[in-house]
């Protein structure tokens, strides 16, 4: 769903250990890690869709995880120049994201990347709170840095 501006809605998932470490995955193929993020479909609500995401890209159903917080807005990010396509309608400049922390209750062995014909990841690791804000494409920097930052006052 695009809205009226040109952002696309989608949620993110920072999913958290016993460690307080943060869930960082290799999208396949490249050496571009990330958390587990998706688009909100029409007629969805952000938790469903997240929900959704958390199953489709690491395997884990709602009764894996403890729902802490999520942010209470929207936060965005708009895509460089070279990544928007032109000949799209309506036209994605970015995309608008509601962030979910979340923490594992199980053990990590029900996390699973290929719960899909094309899965999103091909890599995962625990890394520090805070250090995906320095290895983020640059774009998306300051969202997840607002991300963090709201979420971590939530942090159990």
């Amino acid at each position: 769903m695009i809205d009226s501006e040109g952002f696309r809605a989608n949620v993110g998932i920072i999913l958290t250990n016993d460690d307080r470490q943060v869930f960082w995955a290799r999208r396949q193929g490249t050496d571009a890690w990330q958390f587990p993020q998706g688009g909100i479909k029409k007629n969805e609500s952000p938790k469903v869709a997240m929900y959704r995401e958390l199953k489709e890209e690491i395997g884990l159903e709602p009764e894996h995880v403890q729902l802490i917080y999520a942010t209470t807005d929207w936060l965005r990010y708009r895509l460089p120049e070279k990544y928007i396509r032109k000949d799209s309608e309506p036209l994605c400049v970015g995309q608008k994201q509601i962030w979910y922390l979340l923490k594992l209750i199980v053990d990590e062995k029900y996390l699973d990347l290929t719960t899909t014909v094309e899965p999103e990841f091909d890599l995962w690791k625990w890394v520090d709170f805070w250090q995906p804000v320095d290895e983020i494409i640059f774009f998306k920097r300051e969202v997840y840095e607002q991300a963090l930052k709201q979420l971590e006052l939530h942090l159990i």
